[in-house]
């Protein structure tokens, strides 16, 4: 297959390309479990946008952007689409398999995990391919994971990237042999709600967990690093038109409790609320950070002071890239905005929410009607 990038030399870095340079494209893609849903209506407008301007019935977006990355369900779909797999395509496997992911573990094990891992990872392997490694050249751009290593207490960024110093062949732990379903399924693991995965590097068994129990679980100026800084040898050109960036998230579920009380907040609180909140504010960091140096073309207002930062530019006066991001808040308040009255929002902003799949559907489909635009692409 032929890929959209040369993955032998890194690019030329400055800030100022000619005008005969192909811009380099990445594309992110939140955690968020079966929320995924959205993004993946969202991905289908976008691929939809992509073939009629190219004239290309069949293009998929592993076409059009260098780089894909994603964390947890936004793993699983970046990996697809890195393979080639169209929306539709995408959209069929969560469809099909979305409940199937989500299969109650045995009573007796519910203490640890609500959901065996049997079925996805069966779903994966299936998918991706038992034996396809992240080196594999079935993979037609460059992908970037987000995984936790619970062993080092540290946050991982995989990638197919041959100039990463991880990936070198020289190396008893390189990761390009490990098994592309296997990360993936890492990147998943949520905690509480699926057991840890198990991975063998360099002749160690480490432990891992959801990419999302980071700073990353939206990881798209984590992949803009990947891109251009120093230490990772990509060094791809910077500026609106020579780097664009379009972030596609799962919806913002705020825990809003206007009747809560100073003697309500405790262990139990504490357990069950914190760590979403923990979760959606790095969410909403990673995005300030791309419209803080990125040139923002789209999204949704931050808040009340920073507005949605469209146009505005980089504290330095030079914006390192177009960006696009293209999101929902799962509220009354957000789904009106987007047309929809009918759907109550608590049964949309779990991640495990298997039951409203039509629903979440819905929501996608909306948020692609009501900001996707041709014009927000480069």
């Amino acid at each position: 297959m032929t890929q959209n990038i040369s993955m032998d030399e890194p690019a030329a870095h400055s800030s100022t390309p000619s005008a005969d340079i192909k811009p380099r494209r990445i594309l992110s893609i939140d955690g968020g479990g079966i929320r995924g849903l959205i993004a993946v209506e969202v991905l289908c407008e976008i691929e939809a946008i992509l073939r009629e301007r190219h004239a290309r019935p069949n293009m998929v977006l592993a076409d059009h952007f260098d780089m894909v990355a994603g964390t947890s369900t936004g793993a699983i779909i970046a990996a697809a689409l890195c393979l080639g797999m169209s929306c539709s395509e995408l959209r069929g496997f969560y469809m099909e398999g979305g409940a199937k992911m989500f299969e109650p573990s045995h009573f007796y094990e519910r203490f640890k995990y609500k959901y065996k891992d049997e079925m996805l990872s069966a779903q994966l392997r299936d998918v991706f391919g038992a034996d396809t490694r992240l080196g594999s050249d079935k993979l037609r751009c460059l992908l970037m994971l987000i995984v936790r290593n619970s062993n080092a207490d540290e946050t991982w960024t995989i990638t197919n990237n041959p100039h990463s110093p991880y990936n070198a062949r020289s190396r008893a732990d390189c990761q390009l042999d490990l098994p592309l379903w296997q990360l993936v399924r890492a990147s998943a693991a949520a905690p509480s709600f699926f057991p840890p995965e198990v991975m063998n590097l360099g002749g160690k068994d480490l432990v891992f967990v959801d990419g999302s129990v980071s700073s990353y679980c939206n990881p798209a100026f984590q992949a803009v690093m990947q891109a251009t800084a120093k230490p990772f040898g990509l060094l791809w050109a910077t500026g609106p038109q020579a780097l664009e960036l379009v972030s596609v998230g799962t919806g913002l579920a705020p825990h809003r409790r206007s009747e809560l009380q100073a003697d309500d907040v405790n262990l139990l609180y504490d357990a069950t609320v914190l760590p979403g909140s923990l979760i959606l504010s790095s969410v909403i960091e990673q995005d300030f950070l791309c419209r803080l140096f990125g040139q923002c073309r789209h999204g949704l207002p931050m808040d009340k002071i920073l507005g949605d930062m469209v146009g505005m530019p980089a504290p330095s006066g030079d914006n390192l890239f177009s960006y696009v991001r293209y999101n929902v808040e799962l509220s009354a308040r957000g789904l009106q905005q987007i047309g929809i009255s009918d759907i109550e929002p608590e049964d949309v902003q779990l991640i495990d929410s298997v039951e409203h799949i039509e629903s979440l559907t819905r929501i996608g489909k909306a948020v692609a009607a009501h900001h996707v635009r041709p014009e927000h692409l480069i």
